[in-house]
């Protein structure tokens, strides 16, 4: 590992170079398939007898991302690795279950069982990015992969959505998403169906997926998108109404700006332009309440704030930063954002990788961890802060 002082670009390089080599070689399951869902502080295997899809899909996109940014060799086989997993997964065409033993059975919990939308979005994401490495790579048109991309957005639309009011169902199990006892209406798929129907759109050249993209934009704002606060809720009761107390005052600081990132790209791809206006009010929102100002984080995203900053979580998920990264690179033209992206990029790796046999999930504001597992489906987050970093001239690309 780089030392204390050395620079973010020393710690970059270390990642592309060093990190995620050794990651996919220690995560890889040589007995199963795909990939540990997570290692343990001591960075070793933990849960070796259970995968989920979340983050085999995940891994899928992230190293099908890397290699079509770097052609390496190595991501392209551990993109291999993760696609080869799906199918033990498969319900049906183009619907997913959540978990699966490393054997590839039923891990005997009914939930595991469900197919959940937050996690499909995650397989639309990763299969679209998947054909267009193979695409680039030459290799022969896989008619089969293309018919599960579409089948897994028709699944959404006929097992995943409600009837009522087009918003996502939490998983295929549900009879009445309106009922009292149903789970509380979440943003979070719908923020990442928008992801994934954008990617889907970059990766294709097809249109529809950005009609798809638009129309899933428009559904989560519409029923998440606060506008006298300028900020996304979370959670609405099943009944649509607010959540009370505390649940239905949170407001996350990373989806501000995983939201606002997100708008910023459909705009950038040719989307509505005028959804810019709702991004910079997230990021505003963001700036000015969601970030430590003094203290050992310093400079690092609350979990957490009120939608009025009345009171924040004072601990500090890794996944938060790197979103904030992303929104602080594509303002980059400001000098203040790019130092800022910078900046939180190098406490990133000083407070969750440096010293650690891997990184940790979640510090205190002391610099603790209270989570200190490091999840595979975090590569996520972290490799896009990084390209993105990348692609707008902050730090070198992967090799």
């Amino acid at each position: 590992q780089p030392g204390e002082n050395d620079s973010v670009h020393d710690w970059v390089d270390w990642f592309w170079r060093s990190f995620l080599p050794g990651w996919i070689e220690r995560t890889r399951d040589p007995k199963g398939f795909g990939f540990y869902d997570l290692l343990d502080e001591d960075a070793q295997a933990a849960q070796q007898n259970r995968r989920t899809v979340l983050a085999q899909a995940r891994l899928l996109f992230t190293f099908s991302h890397l290699a079509l940014q770097s052609n390496n060799d190595v991501f392209y086989n551990a993109a291999r690795v993760a696609r080869e997993s799906l199918p033990l997964f498969r319900k049906s065409t183009g619907s997913y279950c959540r978990a699966r033993t490393s054997s590839g059975e039923s891990t005997g919990d009914t939930a595991d069982d469900l197919a959940y939308s937050y996690d499909q979005t995650f397989v639309i994401l990763g299969l679209a990015t998947w054909l267009r490495l193979q695409s680039d790579n030459g290799a022969n048109k896989n008619d089969n992969d293309q018919l599960e991309l579409e089948a897994c957005w028709c699944a959404i639309e006929d097992q995943l959505t409600d009837p009522a009011t087009s918003l996502l169902l939490e998983h295929d199990g549900l009879g009445n998403p309106a009922h009292p006892a149903a789970p509380p209406r979440a943003q979070n798929p719908h923020m990442h169906l928008y992801e994934a129907a954008l990617q889907a759109f970059e990766m294709t050249g097809n249109q529809q997926w950005l009609e798809r993209a638009k129309l899933m934009r428009a559904k989560g704002l519409e029923y998440f998108y606060d506008k006298n606060s300028g900020t996304i809720i979370e959670f609405l009761a099943a009944d649509l109404s607010t959540l009370a107390g505390r649940e239905g005052q949170r407001r996350e600081i990373g989806h501000q700006c995983e939201w606002a990132w997100l708008l910023c790209r459909e705009a950038q791809l040719g989307g509505d332009s005028s959804v810019t206006d709702i991004a910079a009010r997230l990021l505003a929102f963001a700036d000015n309440h969601g970030f430590a100002t003094d203290g050992a984080m310093k400079g690092a995203a609350f979990d957490a704030v009120s939608f009025d900053a009345s009171w924040r979580e004072n601990r500090f998920l890794l996944w938060p930063q790197t979103e904030a990264i992303k929104t602080f690179a594509i303002r980059k033209d400001n000098t203040r954002h790019a130092h800022s992206a910078q900046a939180l990029t190098l406490l990133v790796f000083q407070k969750y990788f440096a010293n650690r046999a891997a990184f940790a999930n979640q510090l205190d504001d002391t610099c603790q961890a209270v989570w200190p597992d490091a999840l595979s489906r975090l590569l996520y987050h972290l490799v896009l802060a990084l390209t993105e970093g990348a692609r707008n001239g902050l730090w070198q690309k992967p090799q």
